[in-house]
């Protein structure tokens, strides 16, 4: 029972000051950020970037397929040496499409971190900016709620002012 107080009383000074809040509002921070167009235009500079080396991985992937196919379909009558060389052959096509892959991927999450930590002074001015103007006393991430009523959620403003 002592517990059980002590946990009520914990809940209730982590939650008072948004109970104690006039006026709270939701933020969607990525889903601003990313529905922004200068988020569409780094998508955009991003895909150009990134084409060749995209193209290249789906010329392995081809290749290490046509390679998995032919052993399929081949390796019954191949000898023991021929099946055992075209299946090296398969490794090696797999293992660089994969290291590629894996390559691609990873530029491209550099290149978008880059992009974020470029547009985060930004945008945490303008979200700063919104906050002063409308008085917020607390601002909750998006993620973190289930429900949000009409009014309160301000990422659609946020991506006004990032678009501006």
């Amino acid at each position: 029972m002592k517990l059980l107080k002590i946990i009520a009383i914990c809940v209730s000074v982590v939650f008072a000051p948004v109970v104690l809040a006039d006026k709270v509002a939701v933020l969607g921070y990525e889903e601003a950020l990313l529905k922004s167009n200068a988020a569409n235009g780094f998508r955009e500079t991003l895909k150009k970037e990134l084409q060749g080396e995209q193209k290249r991985v789906l010329e392995l992937e081809k290749q290490a397929k046509s390679l998995r196919e032919k052993i399929q379909q081949n390796g019954a009558s191949m000898t023991p040496d021929a099946l055992r060389q075209a299946q090296l052959q398969f490794q090696k096509a797999f293992e660089e499409y994969q290291r590629s892959g894996q390559a691609l991927q990873q530029k491209g999450a550099e290149r978008q971190q880059e992009f974020i930590n470029e547009m985060r002074p930004k945008l945490d001015k303008i979200i700063k900016k919104i906050i002063d103007d409308n008085n917020y006393d607390v601002v909750v991430a998006k993620k973190a709620t289930v429900y949000v009523a009409k009014g309160f959620d301000i990422t659609e403003s946020v991506i006004q002012q990032l678009n501006k």
